[in-house]
């Protein structure tokens, strides 16, 4: 794989396995981390699946408030500018990118952290993990997405109070309330999250795709616009050898093999 500053890359059979590796920094997010995620995220290639992870103690902190973007303006001018050119097409292409992808969280994900996380398809935690919308605390709005992610899925009520009162959400809370996929202990994180992209990436990849795809479109769209959606990529998904190869299996009794194509 390419080689990065700021992360790691490795591929292991069909699993591209991206590590957040500013572990003296608690992996916070500078500008570069930021374009070298959306990078390794764009050149997938025919990996079948995602897992996202942080080295050391932390998912990932935020934000890194003390990288330098090399341009002197104002804090919030400045802030605008990382977002527009370096977070936003980072969670774009996070969730957009058409194969699942896995987030394990250890520690905090917090700011920027918590929605590069949220941004992901399945987000497991240990228990040490926790989630945080630190901005109100140093007088500032959420971003990375996280005001059109949270209300869909934990609802009003518990988005605002995680942006409004800068509440940590600790990992079971996390599962409870359906902010995340699943919670399990620290030392069974790593295992997790492996098996489970693993098994993903095992799947009828076009399809999962597809399913990203109209997941999206449904949560902003109306009843009739979906059940286009749904036609026209079953259409696509039907045509796959994957579907042929699923029904093969289910006629014959036995567990599909699938392809990815």
């Amino acid at each position: 794989m390419s080689e990065f500053e700021s992360i790691k890359v490795a591929r292991e059979g069909s699993v591209l396995t991206i590590t957040l590796a500013r572990p003296e920094r608690l992996n916070a997010c500078s500008p570069q981390m930021a374009d070298e995620i959306f990078a390794a995220i764009r050149a997938v290639g025919d990996a079948r699946a995602v897992l996202i992870r942080g080295e050391g103690r932390a998912f990932c902190s935020g934000a890194d408030l003390a990288a330098s973007s090399g341009v002197a303006m104002p804090g919030g001018d400045r802030a605008f500018t990382s977002l527009s050119r370096h977070y936003n097409p980072l969670i774009e292409v996070l969730a957009s990118v058409p194969v699942p992808v896995v987030c394990a969280v250890q520690g905090p994900a917090a700011g920027v952290g918590c929605s590069i996380a949220l941004a992901a398809d399945f987000v497991i935690a240990g228990k040490s993990g926790y989630f945080l919308q630190a901005f109100v605390n140093i007088g500032l709005v959420p971003d990375g997405g996280s005001s059109w992610m949270l209300p869909r899925l934990v609802g009003t009520a518990q988005a605002t109070r995680m942006m409004m009162l800068g509440e940590k959400i600790h990992a079971e809370e996390a599962e409870r309330i359906g902010l995340i996929y699943k919670c399990v202990e620290d030392e069974a994180l790593a295992g997790e999250a492996e098996a489970l992209a693993a098994r993903l990436a095992a799947g009828p990849t076009v399809a999962l795709g597809l399913m990203k795809q109209t997941l999206r479109e449904g949560l902003q769209s109306d009843l009739s616009t979906v059940l286009a959606a749904e036609a026209r990529t079953q259409r696509i998904a039907g045509g796959t050898r994957d579907a042929g190869e699923g029904a093969a299996a289910f006629l014959s009794k036995r567990k599909a093999e699938f392809s990815g194509s």
